[in-house]
């Protein structure tokens, strides 16, 4: 792995994207109002492309309290209250596994502001909703796509069930989140700290059947954003939990992620940057995985108490935000482009988003950007 990018060269590109992000917002909610884009068509938010699912509505106002968090801008702050109320209703939502994605990342930083229990109280009932989908043959929370089904994905939105959990003193749906955490862990991650997409239940008797996809390239493969996803969603559990097993569960996920991803200066797409799927020949850069590993691994780096494997997370986040920030996929030098990030991937079978701005990729880099200077100016 190539060395660390010297805080000299790394703080002004990241205060840079910071600063773009914040424009491309602006841009895209005066352009846009109330609208909630999940990736773009030739760099364009609006347009009639399928949606699949629906859960990237919390991304934008998450980006706003990013962006009032550093800057104190009251105009940001009134944005992310308003695209953070607009999202309310979701909190009985039972359609989707991603409750978290929305909550968490609006409702759960506005209350981390404010104190304000009534914001609380939104946060706790969309944990409980999302623990509704638990099956308890199987001890898993089923994904959206049907009920014997799990995503890696759900490791991301698993810690608003503990929270919910945790606030209340709800012993059950702790048990069901617990179970969740080590039923993903036991059926989706392997051996080698790969993971696979998805995992298939015989619903009659809780029986798990096999590793599936639907967005990476075969059941057995291992799929960018998924591997992400895993590193991140173990290392929250952990830290939500104190369970040694989901630290050492996010290490192998993401020494996984390293191992089969170039960091150095002659990688494919950059150093950091993975396809969409490691084991499908061809397959296009996923800068929105590199945008989440790069915040899970800033995490890691945070939470792991050995100075060796933490200097190596975040050695392995900062190479990543270092060619994130950099021209090939930072849109500032591409006219037109309504996005931040270039070259992500929603769903590559199904062509969506392909090589085009995701607003999760939007959302995870503004918050690693977040993180790494918030660590590298504390260090001047």
């Amino acid at each position: 792995m190539k060395q660390e990018p010297k805080p000299a060269h790394l703080i002004p590109k990241l205060q840079y994207a910071f600063v773009f992000a914040q424009h491309q917002v602006e841009q895209l909610v005066t352009r846009y109002p109330d609208f909630f884009p999940m990736y773009t068509q030739g760099g364009k938010w609006k347009h009639e492309g399928e949606a699949w699912t629906n859960w990237c509505e919390g991304f934008l106002g998450g980006m706003m309290w990013l962006f009032y968090r550093r800057t104190g801008s009251e105009t940001w702050r009134q944005r992310a209250e308003h695209y953070s109320r607009l999202l309310e209703h979701r909190k009985h939502d039972r359609t989707v596994h991603d409750l978290g994605f929305v909550f968490w990342s609006t409702w759960k930083r506005w209350y981390d502001l404010t104190g304000d229990a009534k914001l609380n109280e939104v946060i706790i009932t969309a944990g409980q909703t999302m623990g509704l989908r638990f099956k308890e043959k199987g001890q898993y929370l089923r994904s959206f796509v049907a009920d014997n089904s799990l995503f890696i994905d759900i490791m991301m939105n698993v810690g608003i069930v503990f929270y919910a959990a945790q606030q209340t003193g709800d012993a059950d749906l702790l048990r069901k989140a617990h179970a969740h955490c080590l039923t993903t862990r036991r059926v989706l991650v392997r051996g080698d700290g790969s993971t696979a997409h998805e995992g298939i239940f015989d619903l009659d008797t809780g029986e798990f059947l096999r590793q599936s996809t639907h967005q990476g390239w075969r059941g057995d493969s291992t799929w960018a954003r998924g591997q992400a996803w895993a590193l991140y969603g173990f290392g929250t559990a952990y830290e939500m939990t104190g369970e040694r097993k989901y630290l050492q569960t996010a290490k192998m996920c993401a020494d996984y992620y390293i191992e089969h991803t170039s960091f150095e200066d002659d990688a494919p797409f950059g150093p950091g940057v993975p396809p969409n799927d490691w084991q499908e020949p061809g397959s296009q850069a996923e800068s929105s995985a590199a945008a989440i590993a790069a915040s899970g691994l800033l995490n890691l780096a945070r939470l792991d108490q050995d100075p060796v494997y933490a200097a190596r997370y975040r050695q392995a986040a900062l190479i990543i935000l270092d060619t994130l920030t950099g021209p090939d996929y930072l849109a500032d030098q591409t006219p037109g482009w309504e996005g931040i990030l270039m070259h992500g991937s929603y769903h590559q079978r199904k062509g969506l988003g392909v090589d085009e701005s995701v607003m999760w990729g939007e959302h995870f880099f503004v918050e690693a950007i977040d993180k790494a200077l918030t660590l590298l100016e504390g260090e001047e």
